[in-house]
């Protein structure tokens, strides 16, 4: 039988290779980063957090809000607020379950903050001086924030989307601390408050720190005026003036410890 010669002339599978359409689809850049892969990226950021967290054991937080301008070396009131947040933080880590790894090696009321610098930065720093694993969920912004170097690396995440940003510091709260801060803490405290008033969220104490300041800045009692809140609503909230006094509150208002632990 006579062979049929191939034609000398045949091209070469080089542009089928260098194809996007030829990339695994795992490692296609151009693909994943697309408007059609947003869900998936949504769930990939949820996913990547929530494997670590578990792997360190984490059942529960005590969240920390607060501003990225408190400055250590700032004006007295912010200096205040920067050692009163650290204190916090190392506060709870001793005395809340963050560092105890029981039979079930799982940690409460581990420290979760933005990961950031001032108040976030503060609380984180107490933890880690306590000796504790301590969160950081860090958010890309148009002017970078870089995490603070108190956060546990292995629990130092950064998220593309607010919104699962959010989830994940609401998912596992026991309690919220919120000390002065602006527009972004703002946008943290009543996204919590919303989920309590309506009861998307188990029943979780939510100190605000400093009273003087934040009746300064928010005038809740008009709300009620006005019947835009019940006046039970005014409920959810409570003050605190010092580290202590805010432990001291989050225990009153049902805080969930380890057995043995008050």
């Amino acid at each position: 039988m006579t062979e049929v010669p191939l034609p000398t002339d045949a091209p070469d599978n080089h542009a089928q290779l260098t194809s996007p359409s030829y990339r695994l689809a795992a490692l296609d850049q151009d693909f994943l980063l697309g408007d059609s892969m947003r869900g998936v990226r949504f769930l990939l950021e949820f996913a990547k957090a929530d494997e670590a967290l578990r792997r360190w054991g984490v059942r529960s937080t005590v969240v920390v809000f607060g501003s990225a301008r408190i400055r250590q070396d700032g004006p007295p009131e912010q200096a205040r607020w920067y050692e009163e947040a650290r204190r916090f933080g190392r506060i709870v880590s001793e005395r809340g379950g963050a560092k105890l790894v029981n039979g079930d090696h799982v940690r409460d009321n581990v420290i979760a903050t933005g990961g950031g610098p001032g108040a976030m930065e503060a609380a984180n720093r107490g933890a880690y001086e306590a000796g504790a694993p301590t969160i950081g969920f860090n958010i890309t912004l148009p002017r970078e924030q870089t995490p603070n170097p108190y956060c546990t690396p292995d629990l130092t995440f950064r998220f593309h989307y607010f919104a699962m940003r959010k989830m994940h510091l609401a998912m596992r709260a026991n309690a919220l601390v919120v000390f002065p801060g602006g527009f972004g803490t703002f946008d943290e405290l009543f996204e919590i408050l919303t989920l309590r008033q309506t009861d998307k969220a188990p029943p979780i104490p939510i100190v605000l720190f400093d009273e003087a300041y934040w009746r300064s800045i928010i005038n809740f009692e008009a709300l009620v005026e006005h019947g835009m809140i019940a006046k039970e609503d005014l409920d959810l909230l409570h003050f605190a003036d010092d580290a202590e006094e805010a432990w001291a509150e989050l225990v009153k208002c049902g805080l969930k410890l380890p057995e043995g632990d008050a």
